[in-house]
């Protein structure tokens, strides 16, 4: 989405802003330097969003700022992912308590959905090779020791003492 500043006021809006605030406007499909003179903005060109320092933090725009060529670009800055913050519950009874969601909370709580996550892809990568190997399981096919220990390592894979951060994928015979 393109995005302008406008020179006056700082202010930054979209195309469609823009063409909104000036209906007795005609614009061009392609924007020149004197239509960006005409509605006084210049445009913010997209710069890239830095990696967080660390676990937990997280990177948003804020705002536009100049560059070394004198650019319009996105700023950017670095915050934690998670806040203390409290909210309200009613129970069934109709009382309501005010319970403190802790950043530890938070962590944890989002730290068990990321290891969820990755086991379901993990599983799903397993089944996938099961399936595979399905065709040696049917009754007119002699399935080797070798694929019958395969297989059930694969099945096995759930159980790894790292499941799911670090697999050790078994070897098809």
């Amino acid at each position: 989405m393109s995005e302008y500043r406008n020179r006056t006021s700082g202010e930054v809006k979209t195309v469609s802003e823009l063409e909104a605030e000036n209906k007795n406007m005609s614009f061009p499909k392609v924007w020149s330097e004197s239509t960006l003179d005409a509605l006084n903005v210049d445009p913010v060109l997209a710069s890239p969003q830095p990696e967080p320092s660390g676990d937990y933090k997280v990177v948003v725009r804020n705002g536009v700022e100049q560059d070394s060529d004198d650019n319009w670009v996105y700023a950017w800055t670095e915050q934690d992912m998670f806040t203390e913050y409290e909210e309200d519950v009613t129970d069934e009874d109709g009382v309501t308590t005010t319970n403190v969601v802790t950043v530890q909370a938070q962590k944890d709580a989002y730290d068990a959905a990321n290891t969820a996550f990755t086991a379901a892809q993990v599983r799903s990568q397993r089944d996938l090779l099961l399936s595979e190997t399905d065709h040696y399981g049917l009754s007119d096919v002699t399935m080797s020791s070798d694929m019958t220990t395969y297989r059930q390592a694969l099945r096995d894979v759930p159980q790894q003492t790292d499941f799911p951060s670090t697999i050790t994928w078994p070897e098809k015979p």
